[in-house]
């Protein structure tokens, strides 16, 4: 049974990953067996300079998920190489390295960084495109042009892998992974969180110290599931699935939908093993279905 997957040049054991800020601490838990199981690991973003992140209260549990706005709090990119890559390398679970930057030299700046930073273990860099363009007032993510021109720069200087994180916050998602895949992007990742909020009706306020904040869980994910269908029928290159993958089931319904990897998110703040068990529950389906190889399900959703 093959469970190996492709993005670019690199290959992945098995197609289980974790969503970017809802692992952070697994650099402390380099020595667990089990975690050494996981395909990849994707450690909070990166920005190149330290932010603290937002006010408190950051996160709000809503029905069917939780609304967080925690922000991109990290020490910064020359602090996380030095202090903190090094103990993500001792997993030795190949590092899907997610960054954000505020400009088009931000970015390349924290490209340059990775790609002079010693030792071995980063396996691609995920660009996070969630972050404000500053020449249209919107996401980078939620503008084609802006797309091509991060993703090309990225690309032009990259040493790994490039994989472009899309917003579920547009009309046309399809179109803004065709943007990616034009550029050069290597595979894309999607989706993020939805912009959301809730109010407390005492105070009538919100219930969020950054006002918004971000809905990620079980509610999003019959609309994940559509997007990434989507966007698979629009590109060629891989769909890294992710939003509200609880357990197997849910994690098949990406792969049939046409997501070559999946990242589980939101369900490790209440079962840290949920990587673990969706993992070994995709092993039990091919061995039930008697499939050889994993790459015979993904898209294969019958119309």
């Amino acid at each position: 049974m093959n469970i190996s997957i492709n993005i670019g040049s690199i290959r992945f054991v098995n197609p289980v990953t974790v969503a970017s800020g809802t692992f952070g601490h697994a650099e402390k838990y380099f020595d667990l067996e089990e975690v050494k199981k996981l395909g990849a690991i994707v450690p909070k973003t990166v920005t190149l300079h330290a932010r603290e992140g937002n006010p408190p209260p950051r996160i709000v549990e809503t029905p069917s998920g939780m609304i967080n706005a925690i922000g991109i709090e990290n020490p910064g990119v020359d602090i996380f190489i030095a202090k903190k890559l090094p103990a993500f390398r001792k997993i030795g679970v190949p590092l899907i390295i997610s960054i954000l930057g505020h400009t088009d030299e931000e970015f390349v700046a924290l490209v340059e960084k990775f790609n002079a930073a010693p030792g071995r273990g980063v396996a691609a860099l995920e660009l996070n495109l969630s972050c404000p363009n500053l020449k249209h007032k919107v996401l980078v993510a939620q503008d084609p042009e802006a797309i091509i021109r991060v993703v090309k720069q990225v690309k032009a200087i990259s040493k790994y892998p490039v994989i472009a994180k899309l917003s579920p916050n547009v009309t046309d998602i399809a179109a803004m992974a065709a943007a990616a895949e034009e550029a050069g992007a290597d595979a894309v990742s999607l989706v993020n969180t939805f912009s959301a909020m809730a109010i407390d009706t005492r105070t009538r306020r919100s219930r969020l110290g950054n006002f918004t904040g971000g809905l990620s869980g079980p509610a999003i994910r019959p609309i994940a599931v559509y997007m990434v269908h989507e966007v698979y029928k629009r590109v060629k290159i891989p769909i890294i699935a992710m939003g509200g993958i609880m357990t197997v089931n849910d994690a098949l319904e990406f792969f049939i939908a046409g997501a070559t990897m999946v990242a589980v998110g939101t369900a490790n703040f209440i079962n840290p093993r949920a990587p673990l068990e969706v993992l070994n529950g995709i092993k039990d389906y091919l061995r039930e279905h008697k499939i050889e190889d994993i790459k015979e399900i993904i898209g294969s959703l019958q119309l």
